[in-house]
């Protein structure tokens, strides 16, 4: 009797332990699911004591631009706003990048005419069904009120038009203009400005990214100025966006190791527009075909449909793979522990191109590794329930239409109907790419997509938080010479004016592609010379002699991409730097005017106290011998502690 007490008792204890356990289980797994990345660095290499070495070869600062600061304040008499000829209201078609710029240029436009600028309309949010009330459509990307406020000595905003003219405006009895892609200032003075006057309203409708043209005369270098102040300090995301990015920020040097942001440069239009299709496969090069063929009947491309892919890309017209992108790293040192953050809403051919870069750097992060469902999902704000875009099936027939269809299908026996169709599954369905299976026509847009298209612009704005902060910055497909601005360029831009001492490269596609040709059999294994090549080339396109030769090519598409000499300074000791102009005569690069002596003294302050010591500055040679390599590692080398050379800069020959 005493013996089957006990075991009840045992049985009893276990039960609650087991239930007790059951809870504990439930409730982590609930928490991670909302809160807890489950992203974790590989952490093979930590150093057992000290600070980590950072090389300034691989992660800066680069001495040669460690003169030049930031300043966009104006440097000539420059009055607050006076006379007032009317209202501009603008909407502004495009993605990410285009919206930047475009609503740049507006200030400027709005400044040069006198006129009072209403806040811009996103149409990627005003088209967008169901997103959350909580934004309206600049609000969305941007904090409107610091937007006013920063601007309020150079331009007047207001929110909207007073409510007569708003009624005016549902009749539309004022006039709307659609400028071309980089129109001059002469366009606005002599077209817009008496329409602007008469009817004291107008609209300007921006498609391309550019209702003004890049460079300006020399008589209006303080709208260049003006350009850099509503860049860089007045588009200020909303601070919804700012603190996840910032946290994203936390999370990818919470190991206290730096990190590189790589933008790929693969969207559809872009590629579509170079004639890339055939560096592809499959599916991917119907839709960058379907996609070319709408741009040649708009009269966007003036080419034929099919080109020659390959001697495009020879040519640089096409974006660097993610592969070589790998292999370019690789060359430069950068061992295959390097923290990689992709940046971009958009990466045509998904995951799949990302296979071979993600195989050589295994730390190749996003949003969606380093911020949780719930974090995401609280930055787009509660939104509306819509319809689903996949195809529904028919409903189901009551027993009494059955029967009447049986009635009514004629004479006895008949044949067996056809087997139905195989149903097409949600993941073909999905995404702008899933009608190519079943139709020669691209649909309309459906309302998800709409939502999708203004979501994207959330996680561009994340990007291009985490881009700008980063230590060093790899683009895929920058200055593509389609003429609108792009999403690489705007960042390096940003950071050469935020940071210009900043690892930024800027690859010459022309020189890559010849380079990878002629290991095209052996890519994994590059002969000596070939890394030296590829080494000095990227090294030099990070230094003065790349910030120049792609200002040539950036600064005429969009001023952000290269805001100086303009929109900096440099300290007065710094060393002589010889001008550098284009063939107009214009400067690119020196020239720039002595930083003001309270902006000297904060300069050498913060100087002063984040002196932190770096590594060696490494001028990039490998080593002479690969044996004398191998035997100097291993004299130095323990089997529980790496040497730090090893462990921050990758030799791709060993």
């Amino acid at each position: 009797m005493l013996l089957k007490s006990k075991f009840k008792l045992a049985t009893a204890i276990g039960i609650v332990l087991s239930m007790l356990s059951l809870l504990v289980h439930l409730f982590l797994a609930n928490y991670s699911a909302g809160g807890i990345t489950k992203y974790s660095l590989h952490m093979d290499d930590v150093l057992p004591f000290g600070p980590r070495p950072r090389p300034r070869r691989l992660w800066g600062p680069l001495t040669t631009l460690d003169h030049l600061h930031p300043y966009s304040k104006p440097r000539t008499p420059y009055a607050a706003p006076g006379k007032h000829n009317g209202f501009i209201y603008a909407k502004i078609y495009g993605g990410f990048e285009k919206i930047q710029s475009s609503i740049c240029d507006l200030v400027a436009v709005a400044r040069l005419l006198n006129a009072t600028l209403v806040i811009p309309e996103i149409q990627a949010t005003t088209r967008a069904k169901g997103i959350s009330t909580k934004f309206k459509s600049f609000s969305y990307l941007y904090d409107e009120e610091h937007f006013v406020s920063a601007l309020s000595n150079d331009v007047a905003i207001v929110h909207g038009l007073p409510k007569e003219l708003r009624e005016a405006r549902k009749k539309i009895k004022f006039p709307t203009v659609s400028p071309k892609n980089s129109a001059t200032p002469e366009y606005y003075i002599s077209e817009v400005l008496p329409r602007l006057v008469k009817s004291k309203v107008i609209g300007i409708i921006v498609n391309g990214g550019k209702c003004l043209q890049s460079v300006l005369p020399a008589s209006l270098e303080e709208f260049q100025r003006l350009r850099c102040r509503v860049a860089f300090h007045a588009l200020k995301f909303r601070p919804q966006i700012r603190a996840l990015g910032s946290q994203m920020v936390g999370r990818l040097r919470a190991s206290g190791r730096p990190y590189l942001a790589y933008h790929p440069g693969l969207l559809r239009d872009t590629l579509a527009f170079h004639g890339c299709a055939e560096l592809f496969q499959d599916i991917h090069t119907e839709l960058i075909q379907y996609r070319r063929n709408q741009m040649i009947k708009r009269g966007t491309v003036k080419e034929q449909l099919s080109v020659d892919s390959v001697s495009r890309k020879m040519g640089g017209s096409c974006p660097l793979m993610p592969e070589e992108v790998g292999l370019l790293l690789q060359a430069l040192g950068y061992p295959p522990t390097t923290i990689i953050f992709l940046a971009g809403s958009e990466t045509f051919g998904g995951q799949r191109m990302l296979i071979p870069l993600r195989a050589m750097y295994a730390n190749l992060v996003d949003r969606t590794s380093l911020c949780s469902q719930r974090e995401l999902s609280d930055l787009v704000g509660p939104e509306g329930p819509l319809a689903s875009d996949l195809p529904h099936p028919p409903p189901p027939k009551s027993e009494k239409e059955l029967i009447e269809e049986w009635k009514r299908a004629g004479p006895r026996p008949r044949p067996l109907p056809p087997p139905p169709a195989r149903p097409f599954y949600a993941h073909e369905k999905e995404g702008w790419y899933g009608w190519i299976g079943e139709n020669d026509t691209e649909p309309d847009a459906s309302p998800i997509e709409f939502r999708r298209q203004a979501h994207r612009l959330l996680w561009d704005a994340l990007d291009y938080l985490v881009s700008v902060e980063a230590d060093a910055f790899f683009p895929g497909f920058h200055n593509d010479g389609s003429g609108w601005p792009d999403y690489s360029s705007l960042i390096m831009g940003h950071r050469l004016y935020q940071t210009p001492s900043s690892i930024s490269y800027r690859p010459d596609r022309k020189i890559v592609a010849a380079l990878f040709e002629n290991i095209s059999d052996h890519r994994y294994h590059p002969p000596r010379n070939w890394t030296i090549a590829a080494r000095e080339h990227l090294n030099k396109s990070a230094r003065v002699e790349g910030v120049v030769s792609s200002a040539m090519l950036s600064k005429p598409v969009s001023f952000l991409a290269h805001p100086l000499p303009e929109c900096s300074c440099r300290t007065a000791k710094s060393p002589p730097v010889q001008p550098v102009k284009d063939s107009h005569g214009r400067l690119l690069f020196g020239g720039e005017e002595e930083c003001p002596d309270w902006m000297a003294r904060s300069v050498a302050t913060a100087s002063t106290k984040n002196n932190e010591p770096q590594s060696e500055d490494y001028e990039g040679e490998l080593p002479e011998d690969d044996s004398s390599l191998d035997a100097h590692q291993e004299s130095d080398r323990s089997d529980t502690n790496k040497s730090s050379e090893q462990d921050e800069e990758m030799d791709p020959d060993d």
